[in-house]
């Protein structure tokens, strides 16, 4: 086996355990520092958050978003590659009587040591979508209409 090859996955795996040490301590600035200024975050689903988040400033406002919502994860699994990492996490989240936790799978891919996308796939959908709905209510038309 190519000794590279092994250096390379722990590496990238390394990079996504930084990640949820930032993620779980809110650090917006260590954040920035792991995603490539390209990134793209697929975030599946029919609700207010669902879709795909483009550049730093998306994927931060969308992670500002769940922080309101005080998401947690703990991580089950990661293994990866010399180009991915997939993680399998326990999330959940709380906001007054609307509850959501539920098992994800995520899959990175790494990119000259930086996160360069990340595909979301809930064990849930259904259950994400309801909580999400819940939570993250839109405006009112025409204030969700109005172009600012």
């Amino acid at each position: 086996m190519d000794d590279s090859l092994n250096v390379t996955a722990l590496e990238n795996v390394a990079i996504v355990k930084q990640f949820f040490k930032y993620y779980e301590k809110n650090d917006i600035i260590g954040l920035r520092e792991i995603f490539d200024p390209d990134i793209e975050w697929h975030v599946p689903g029919h609700h207010p958050l669902a879709g795909t988040k483009k550049g730093i400033e998306e994927v931060i406002a969308y992670y500002k978003q769940l922080q309101k919502a005080k998401f947690r994860a703990e991580v089950i699994i990661l293994e990866g590659n010399e180009h991915y990492v997939i993680d399998c996490h326990r999330g959940w989240a709380s906001v007054g009587e609307h509850k959501l936790d539920i098992d994800w799978v995520l899959l990175y891919s790494i990119k000259n040591g930086k996160i360069k996308s990340m595909r979301n796939f809930p064990g849930d959908q259904h259950a994400a979508d309801a909580f999400f709905w819940e939570v993250y209510k839109l405006k009112e038309i025409p204030d969700r209409l109005a172009i600012n």
